[in-house]
């Protein structure tokens, strides 16, 4: 139940909601990846797309996941529709903030330092961080024409406004990962790092993700061409990823 009094923006005392959406992730790196997060968020609320393996035991064996939703029938071809019942089910906790989260992202220590500073303001209601596609591996991540996610920000955290207008794109594929009204929200650029394992795959592993995004989206509708194709690149332009000391605080 939505508390109606509270006021809207806090800076102190902020609740922060993970939330993810999953499917057959048992065994790759959601343990991980809910272990972390046990460790600096209130909650975490998990959609299940159907999955077939353990990964429903998996996240129940959390005491921070205080929200899961199975699927019955796999959603994977309607992203949008599973991005509308997580942002549903995100928000039924009464949340503060939410962080948007896939089953294979880690904060960097300093991001995780940082986050309830990052909450506990009253100047802007979004942040984006820095993304990183590791390839190959997690040591290092690619860098080239199609692969620079890195060099602009994403937005993963935002404060939950109850009576703001939310818009999702209704997209079966590469849907945003939170509503795009967003962007008309004061927000926060940090510097603050995401590693990303998505694709810190064997080239086998990384050919099966070829197949599966030609074979949802051959003529390119929603994403690009020479992206899916460059994904099979023999010799990617790879660039070791170095962990820092802590950044300073920005004013």
């Amino acid at each position: 139940m939505i508390n109606k009094g509270r006021p809207l923006r806090k800076t102190s005392g902020n609740r922060l909601t993970a939330m993810m959406q999953v499917r057959n992730e048992s065994g790759r790196y959601l343990e991980q990846v809910l272990e972390e997060l046990s460790g600096f968020v209130d909650d975490i609320v998990i959609v299940d797309d159907a999955s077939t393996d353990g990964t429903v035991r998996l996240c129940e064996s959390f005491a921070k996941v205080t929200k899961l939703v199975t699927l019955e029938g796999s959603r994977f071809n309607r992203e949008w529709e599973l991005r509308r019942i997580l942002w549903e089910l995100a928000v039924s906790t009464d949340p503060d903030w939410l962080l948007s989260v896939d089953a294979d992202e880690f904060y960097e220590e300093e991001a995780k330092r940082e986050m309830r500073r990052l909450i506990d303001q009253d100047v802007y209601d979004w942040v984006a961080f820095r993304l990183y596609d590791f390839w190959g591996g997690t040591t290092h991540y690619r860098e080239d024409e199609h692969w620079n996610i890195h060099t602009k920000h994403t937005r993963t955290l935002v404060r939950y406004l109850p009576q703001f207008y939310y818009f999702t794109p209704q997209m079966d594929h590469h849907v945003p990962r939170l509503p795009l009204s967003y962007a008309v929200l004061p927000g926060f650029l940090t510097e603050l790092r995401v590693k990303h394992y998505g694709w810190a795959l064997p080239p086998e592993a990384l050919r099966e993700k070829y197949d599966r995004y030609m074979e949802l989206d051959p003529e390119g509708k929603w994403g690009s061409l020479e992206q899916y194709a460059s994904i099979l690149d023999e010799n990617p332009r790879l660039v070791e990823w170095q962990e820092r000391r802590r950044l300073g605080r920005p004013e």
